[in-house]
């Protein structure tokens, strides 16, 4: 059995279990997943047994515990240093790590009212401004990153990295509620939801039949925000 363990919560809504969950498949590493069922009484009792911070995901290697998305996508570039994480262009890396924590701590109004959902697609909402102002951001932020450093490949900055770990969910959104993109997001959108890994992620998410009524946009909802 691998030492490595990585707790997440339920696939078709848990976009920080996502992330932490791509980097450790990133590894290339065999590891064990325990998903515990998010929003649920026994979900607060299991996960005092795994995570100090009472969270998911929590990254398990040994005796070693590891909680938060960004500390754990840092943890697997330790692991497996020959993959790709980083670009190691200096101008390139320093606009990695930029975006990387604009995502990590920002988009306030994309996570509250667009909740990652694997299972329900939208067409014709609309938003309101201060949310179509950070959906403008990431449109510019994804276009800015493949012309200027995506040219080797399909992602942000040419091969699968961290930064597309950390945006994967937000790119799910976009797609589940039907927002109007460019060209150029469109395409990378598709390159993030046919990534091999994400699919694995969703066909197990396409199993699951638990709904969390908060991460549930009402079946009447026509605006956002």
């Amino acid at each position: 059995m691998s030492q490595l363990k990585i707790i997440i919560g339920n696939k078709t809504y848990s976009s920080w279990s996502l992330r932490g969950w791509l980097a450790i498949n990133h590894t290339g590493k065999d590891f064990e997943e325990i998903l515990l069922q998010l929003d649920t009484p026994s979900f607060y009792e299991e996960i005092k047994t795994h995570s100090p911070a009472c969270k998911v995901p929590t990254l398990l290697d040994g005796d070693t515990a590891v909680w938060d998305s960004a500390a754990i996508i840092d943890y697997c570039a330790r692991l497996a240093p020959e993959k790709f994480w980083w670009p190691k262009d200096l101008a390139a890396y320093g606009h990695a790590r930029s975006i990387f924590n604009e995502m990590h701590s920002g988009f306030t109004e994309v996570r509250t009212h667009m909740p990652m959902n694997l299972r329900d697609r939208w067409q014709g909402l609309s938003f309101s401004d201060t949310l179509q102002k950070e959906i403008n951001r990431l449109e510019t932020l994804f276009t800015e990153c493949r012309e200027t450093y995506g040219q080797s490949g399909e992602f942000l900055f040419g091969g699968f990295s961290a930064t597309d770990m950390m945006f994967a969910p937000v790119v799910t959104r976009l797609d589940t509620y039907g927002v109007p993109l460019g060209t150029v997001t469109r395409t990378y959108i598709d390159a993030i939801l046919n990534y091999e890994p994400f699919q694995t992620w969703k066909a197990a998410a396409s199993l699951e039949t638990e709904v969390i009524e908060i991460d549930q946009v009402a079946a009447s909802a026509t605006h956002l925000g």
